[in-house]
This record gives structure tokens, sequence and C-alpha cells, in this order.
């Protein structure tokens, strides 16, 4: 009997059919709504590999359901999602799908902070809404991005790949991060320092325990009242109650968002409201390029791990 493979959303059959060879590949038919938990805990009884969604809990108990489990491959960096003490305690190999997504993502964080700066949307919804009468002096004036100070908190591989695209704007980079590396053109400061002196704060860190919630009232007040905020990182390491008011009050002139707290985001949520906020549905990595290329690693991490190889990208 072949080793069966679960994958928890419909993907494309290139991607899929290199394991079909070996093994019995099973996967939830539907493209745009997750896997139900109760099909979830049904399917993962046989399986020795998870291919994963960063929308799937892999927690304790899908583990507990999978007593042949070897390995759950995630179709994202992140992996917050996955209970990794949990599979440690069972032997469970996690893998995730680094630097394929690096430049895509870098590319969507610069999007949002130009389409922010210069106020894209804000403008394109007055324009198809006939809302745009004629042209005035300071009709829909956003902020320069070009000589601006860009603060990066989480400098890792995204990181400096936007780092990299500012500096082609003549932008000031400042970056804080857990630890402090060596870099010619980009600048560490601590995180106070950071928010007081950006105009454009860009947030790519992980979310962890310690990244939760870490930009709040506090921090926002720290910002300037012409700063933005850019997140392409997790939802949950914005405040979004503290974050609303700041827009609200002009303590900070505009956000652009990639991800939140719940997903997808409610349409009534009160940030969607306000016309200083520039929207996205968590498309970082959304480009066909990288998407194909997150696949294959995790075909490759799945293959490698049921035939006894050497196994790349490992989280635990």
């Amino acid at each position: 009997m072949k080793p069966i493979v679960y994958i928890t959303r419909k993907l494309p059959d290139e991607a899929v059919a290199g394991l079909r060879e070996s093994y019995e590949v099973r996967m939830w038919e539907e493209e745009e709504t997750p896997v139900p938990r109760e099909v979830l805990l049904e399917e993962v009884k046989e399986a020795s590999a998870i291919w994963a969604m960063l929308t799937d809990s892999i927690d304790r108990e899908v583990l507990d359901n999978a007593p042949n489990l070897k390995i759950v491959s995630n179709l994202a960096v992140g992996h917050n999602n996955i209970d990794l003490d949990a599979a440690r305690e069972r032997g469970i190999c996690v893998t995730n799908t680094p630097d394929a997504l690096t430049e895509a993502t870098a590319d969507l964080t610069f999007a949002l902070l130009m389409a922010t700066a210069r106020r894209l949307s804000e403008a394109s919804r007055a324009l198809r809404a006939g809302e745009w009468k004629a042209w005035t002096p300071l009709g829909f004036t956003g902020h320069d991005v070009y000589g601006a100070t860009i603060g990066i908190i989480g400098m890792g591989r995204i990181g400096e790949a936007v780092a990299r695209r500012a500096k082609g704007f003549d932008m000031d980079v400042l970056y804080h991060n857990r630890t402090r590396r060596r870099f010619e053109d980009f600048v560490y400061s601590d995180l106070d320092e950071l928010l007081s002196r950006s105009d454009f704060v860009v947030l790519l860190t992980p979310y962890t325990d310690q990244t939760a919630g870490m930009i709040g009232e506090r921090e926002l007040g720290l910002m300037k009242n012409t700063a933005s905020l850019i997140n392409v990182a997790r939802g949950g390491i914005v405040d979004e109650k503290a974050l609303e008011a700041a827009l609200k009050n002009g303590d900070i002139w505009a956000a652009g968002l990639d991800v939140f707290e719940e997903e997808p985001v409610p349409t009534d949520h009160p940030l969607l409201s306000l016309p200083n906020v520039t929207v996205t549905p968590h498309i970082g990595s959304a480009s066909v390029q990288a998407r194909h290329a997150m696949m294959q690693l995790n075909a490759e991490a799945i293959h490698a791990c049921l035939t006894g190889n050497d196994i790349k990208n490992r989280v635990c």
C-alpha cells in the first residue's frame, strides 16, 4: 500500500503530479474554502504526510489523530498555524517555504507602501464613484516616497529585499531585529527610535508570543502624524482597535494592510471604512511564479521525508 499524502486545498495538477507517481494523494477538492475541521480530522488518520495551508490549524488534536504522520509541509513561510511543540514530541517534521516568496512579498510590500503614500485606493474609488469633478492644486495630495525614511521591523529575507527596493528610491533605511546584523547601508535602531523617525513603518516580523500585539497605542503614539504603517506580516502583531483610533484621530497618516487578526476580514470591520487605509486580502506571495515555487518546495520536502532523504526547509 502506498503512503498517503493529504492535501488540505485543491492545488494545480502540475504541482501534485510528481507525488502521484509514488504516493496515494488525497485532496480537499475546494480551492476557495478551507477543509472543514471534521474532514481534516478524519483524513489525517491514515496520512503519512499533510500538505497544509496557512489557514489550517494543525494543532495537537490533529496530530493525535494521525498515528502514521511523518511530515507537515506548510505552504507559507510562517508556521504559527502548526503546534510545533506537539510535532516535536511526536517526531514529526515540519517544513515551510522560505526564499521562494521573498521577492514577491517584497514587491507587494512596496506596492502597498506606494499606494498608501499616494492615496491610490482613495483616489481610484473617488474617480469610479464620479466624485472627481475637477483638477485642484491639492487634490489627493500624498507624501513623497523618494528620499523618505523607512523603518523595517523584522530584517529577515523579505526585510532585506524591501530595503534593497527602498535604496532604489534613495530612502534612509532603519531596521529593528531580534539580533543586530551587519549592513553597509541599513542602520540598526531600537524600536522606539525607529517608530519616531520613520515616515513609513513596515512590519515583516514573524508572529510569536513576543511579537503579538507589539504595535499598540503606545507604539502608534510614537510615530509621526505624517507616517504610514504597512503590515505584510501577521494581523495579530498590530492592535487593530488602537490602529483604528490612531487613524481616526490623525495620530498617524495612513495604513497599508495585507493581513488582519481575523481572516477573511469581516466586511463591516471598522478599518475597512477608513479612507486612509489601503487593504489587500493576504496576497503577499501571490505571484504565479512564487506560488508555484512554493508548491515545488512542499512537494520536494514531502518526498524527501517519505523516502528517508535529507529534508530542506525544516522548521522542526
